[in-house]
């Protein structure tokens, strides 16, 4: 748990996936529309994506738990809660407020 949340403080948006995931595919492929900038860790080509999927699965309640989004250090969640703030019009506002967009 202390490699995620040292990841987590490093940048504004951090995304914990897996390479062959499509719900994964489809988070990243939103912040990129977006203009942002991620953190990407690819959890099955990390060294420590074992112990790290495990932390992420305490911490989501989900197994797998995948993708799993942070903005501005704080736990979003998984594709379900990123996908409903970004309908509900308050993901870029949160994004702002982290760093992560400029405009």
């Amino acid at each position: 748990m202390e490699n995620v949340n040292w990841l987590v403080s490093q940048k504004p948006v951090v995304i914990f996936s897996l390479s062959s995931c499509c719900m994964c595919h489809t988070v990243k492929s939103l912040f990129v529309d977006l203009g942002v900038n991620v953190d990407l860790h690819e959890l099955d080509e990390e060294p420590q994506g074992r112990e790290m999927q495990m932390a992420l699965a305490k911490l989501t309640g989900r197994n797998p738990p995948v993708p799993v989004v942070f903005i501005g250090g704080r736990l979003i969640g998984t594709t379900d809660k990123v996908m409903s703030l970004h309908l509900g019009g308050n993901l870029v506002q949160l994004l702002r407020d982290a760093g992560a967009l400029w405009l």
